[in-house]
């Protein structure tokens, strides 16, 4: 299924109304080492997969300045800038790394507003295309994201986005400023934000799962492969199909460092899933 592949298969989204992404598009956090910390292991492969995936057609890619630190950021520019006018770069504020690579949060007012200024120097951009809010655990992130709002206003953010987020935060963002889209955990055993899937897709904002591959038991993959028999492709290009089938509002970052991986995850927008291909992936739930 790698022939003549693009990423336009599965359709088109409307960030923010006005920025069209084809709905499979690129998460760079697998380009920086292990745990998301240091550097690649093979930085040639991580350039190549980047240019692979903008000829694909892949014109989302989510990233975080604290993704290595600075490490996919740094590999974005290197490999794409000059951008193309159609791409679209997502990236997170919020979190920050320590020296020994734990995830910290850093929702201080100046920490956002630093975060904003190191992505754009960065990525080397005038303004950031979108900007999503990394919650941690804070029960408002009012506060947070009315900082961010200041900075679209002043011409440096496109679009504002949230992640790891429930209605509630959402709902009080929106009171703020337009949110574009929602990044949290979704695949096809953690359904938990079913709801706001389908609230997301009737408000119009893009939702964007986290994690699209994890967590799969041995029942699950058996249902997983057995679809996959079917199509003559693999367990991990279906889950990523019922992703893309499940709500036209859902966006798919799947990431990877190779440009094997990249070209299957792209083919998974071709497949047409059946009635009995979805009664077999009504999975039960994940550990």
């Amino acid at each position: 299924m790698t022939n003549n592949i693009t990423a336009t298969a599965a359709g088109t989204w409307d960030l923010g109304g006005d920025a069209t992404v084809n709905r499979i598009g690129y998460g760079a956090m697998q380009l920086a080492g292990p745990g998301v910390f240091g550097p690649p292991a093979d930085r040639d492969e991580a350039i190549a997969v980047l240019r692979r995936a903008v000829e694909l057609g892949l014109n989302h890619i989510d990233t975080a300045d604290y993704y290595g630190p600075y490490v996919t950021n740094e590999l974005i520019k290197e490999a794409l800038h000059p951008y193309p006018e159609d791409l679209v770069i997502v990236t997170k504020v919020g979190g920050r790394r320590d020296e020994t690579g734990n995830w910290l949060s850093a929702m201080r007012p100046d920490e956002l507003r630093q975060a904003v200024h190191d992505n754009l120097g960065r990525l080397g951009l005038d303004r950031l295309d979108v900007v999503n809010l990394r919650r941690f655990n804070e029960d408002s992130i009012a506060p947070q994201f009315e900082v961010l709002a200041e900075l679209r206003e002043q011409g440096l953010i496109r679009h504002l986005g949230v992640s790891n987020v429930e209605a509630a935060q959402l709902a009080e963002c929106r009171t703020i400023a337009p949110v574009a889209c929602v990044q949290n955990l979704y695949n096809v055993v953690d359904r938990a934000d079913d709801a706001l899937v389908d609230a997301c897709a009737e408000q119009g904002i893009g939702y964007v799962p986290f994690f699209p591959l994890g967590g799969f038991t041995p029942i699950q993959a058996e249902a997983l492969e057995k679809v996959a028999a079917r199509h003559g492709v693999t367990s991990r290009q279906v889950a990523l199909a019922w992703l893309l089938h499940r709500s036209p509002a859902i966006l798919i970052i799947p990431g990877t460092s190779s440009v094997r991986h990249l070209d299957d995850n792209v083919a998974a927008g071709a497949i047409a899933l059946t009635a009995d291909d979805l009664a077999d992936l009504d999975l039960p739930a994940g550990p």
